[in-house]
């Protein structure tokens, strides 16, 4: 167990997570919101810090990362735990479940270090559940990991405060951000809000972070023409055209079971729009679609990554550039 960063002592032993912008105040023998974070007699102590559920080697485009250091593995780890609740949560297993609901592993940031080096991972990836719920693990995780040169990216929600994702930028050089629709869908769907998602993106960006979006496309959710644009304008007009959207299909689970999957017409003509609305980069994932994992030189239209299954079965790119000569953006080397 470690003391948990960001918080601030009340009266009577109360305390104030500072951590997300939930900011749960929290008596002595309580936990947040997210579950994972306990005050302790008076002080906040995170109960999953080196108590990974999961560490598992993946493919960097399974998380997914398109533009960043194509064809290498990760060393993706998580800790139970989640300040989000999407009804459709497809790690609801490990997100939404207490720690003391699911088995851990005895892994300190060192033994994570360890480990991506005898997989021969130069990544690790904070990921599966919500990154900023083991915020001081995954931090002291990716200090180390830069010093042994190891690359840290986040697959991340996005809800998290100012002052700590600033900390954060200093450590990390890629993060995959879930937008996933409009506040009312996040009100409805997630039980959280939009706002600080938004301002993390803008963060990211500023901070020089390379960042890839995806989009969960739930029919009758955040499906229609309406919510799509939306979406596509936000991005363009906040994050510029360079950066990767991954349109991905919806299927029943948690407690969205009385829902149909998504339609593969639905995500290709989401990628379509985005496409013809000048966006540079976008992707369909969760359903068989080749032409949808290919990226497109924007200038000349030449397929320059082709990929199967998360596989690369073709990498065209020279230098980061198309043989056209247009530099891709990206993260190449």
């Amino acid at each position: 167990m470690e003391e948990a960063l960001y918080y601030k002592k009340l009266k009577d032993k109360i305390v104030k997570c500072e951590l997300c912008p939930r900011f749960c105040v929290i008596k002595p023998g309580d936990r947040g919101n997210c579950g994972v974070r306990e005050n302790q007699n008076g002080n906040l102590i995170s109960v999953v810090y080196g108590k990974p559920v999961s560490a598992e080697v993946d493919p960097i485009e399974k998380k997914p990362f398109f533009h960043f250091l194509p064809k290498n593995v990760t060393f993706s780890i998580a800790t139970a735990g989640c300040n989000l609740h999407c009804m459709y949560c497809q790690n609801w297993r490990i997100s939404q479940c207490s720690p003391e609901e699911v088995s851990s592993l005895d892994m300190p940031p060192k033994k994570v270090i360890s480990g991506a080096k005898k997989a021969k991972c130069r990544i690790i990836s904070y990921t599966y559940t919500e990154p900023t719920v083991f915020y001081e693990y995954m931090l002291d995780t990716a200090k180390l990991a830069k010093k042994a040169r190891l690359r840290n990216t986040v697959v991340s929600n996005g809800f998290i405060n100012p002052a700590p994702l600033n900390k954060l930028c200093n450590y990390i050089e890629a993060a995959n951000i879930d937008l996933k629709g409009d506040d009312k869908f996040y009100r409805k769907i997630t039980g959280a809000w939009i706002k600080p998602i938004q301002d993390t993106l803008i963060t990211l960006k500023k901070k020089g972070v390379w960042i890839e979006l995806t989009n969960l496309i739930i029919p009758g959710q955040n499906d229609s023409e309406k919510d799509l644009m939306w979406l596509i304008n936000w991005i363009k007009d906040n994050l510029g055209l360079d950066v990767p959207l991954h349109f991905s299909a919806f299927y029943p689970m948690y407690k969205l079971t009385n829902l149909p999957a998504t339609a593969a017409i639905t995500v290709k003509k989401a990628r379509k729009m985005a496409i013809d609305a000048g966006l540079h980069y976008v992707y369909s994932g969760n359903i068989l679609d080749e032409e949808g994992s290919t990226t497109y030189c924007p200038k000349c239209g030449k397929a320059i990554i082709k990929r199967r299954d998360f596989d690369v079965t073709e990498n065209n790119l020279k230098n980061g550039k198309c043989p056209c000569g247009e530099k891709i953006a990206g993260v190449w080397k």
